[in-house]
């Protein structure tokens, strides 16, 4: 339960419409639910500010279900990371509503819309190789509440495919730069806003990238003091904060 859930209900209570006997019901689970193979983090939003989140890889598609059929009864918005068709098939059973990003590797179910971003988070990838990233990215911010501009393929190779994007790039209060290979991308694109760039490397490109080590350590080398860096392929994270930021 997020801060606004809490609130309600509190509210609820106060103006006679939930007896309290119904409200400790619904609050039973705070700070955690017990699961016996995993432990619901059902408090992290109200904590934190970032609800918790299914990292999909690593678990069998039963228990990706589980938790999200239970994280789904809970009313908030849910998201899977890093989920196989497998996984989603076995969560669809459990929760029809649910979506499934292919590209991304998400699963998500919206249960509210509440837009707490105050300006435009612009995620920006260097090739179409880069996009499952950037589509992890988008997903994820979109379904913290913000409004997410996803601009693909303009990689440091045309330069001038990105400065036809200049009044997309300098509008947003955040940008999410992806981008493999040597990962020049976010140190140009922090060269032409005037907003914090959070750089993702990617594990995209030949022998000598080092499955994303090579994008790491130049974005993590970066002359554009605007710049900070996630781990490779961390779409996720870096939506996570860029989300805490368009939140200030």
């Amino acid at each position: 339960m997020d801060r606004a859930q809490i609130e309600a209900l509190l509210n609820e209570v106060r103006d006679g419409r939930t007896e309290v006997n119904d409200a400790m019901d619904r609050l039973r689970d705070l700070p955690f639910e017990d699961m016996g193979f995993a432990k619901l983090d059902h408090h992290r939003a109200l904590r934190t500010g970032m609800p918790e989140v299914i990292f999909a890889s690593g678990k069998t598609s039963s228990q990706v279900a589980a938790i999200f059929a239970r994280m789904a009864q809970a009313g908030g918005n849910v998201l899977a990371t890093r989920a196989s068709r497998e996984a989603y098939d076995a969560v669809l059973a459990a929760e029809p509503r649910a979506v499934y990003n292919e590209l991304g590797r998400t699963i998500t179910l919206s249960q509210s819309d509440p837009k707490t971003g105050k300006g435009t988070i612009a995620v920006v990838c260097a090739g179409t190789s880069d996009l499952p990233v950037a589509e992890e990215a988008a997903v994820t911010a979109r379904l913290m509440g913000n409004t997410v501009e996803l601009i693909a393929d303009v990689g440091v190779a045309g330069i001038h495919r990105l400065l036809a994007q200049r009044t997309s790039l300098q509008s947003a209060r955040v940008l999410i730069v992806c981008a493999g290979m040597e990962g020049a991308l976010p140190t140009v694109v922090g060269g032409l806003v005037n907003a914090p760039v959070i750089a993702v490397p990617t594990s995209i490109g030949y022998g000598a990238s080092f499955g994303g080590m090579a994008a790491l350590l130049g974005m993590l080398n970066t002359c554009s003091p605007n710049v900070c860096v996630v781990n490779i392929d961390n779409g996720f994270g870096a939506a996570c904060i860029a989300t805490l930021i368009n939140r200030l």
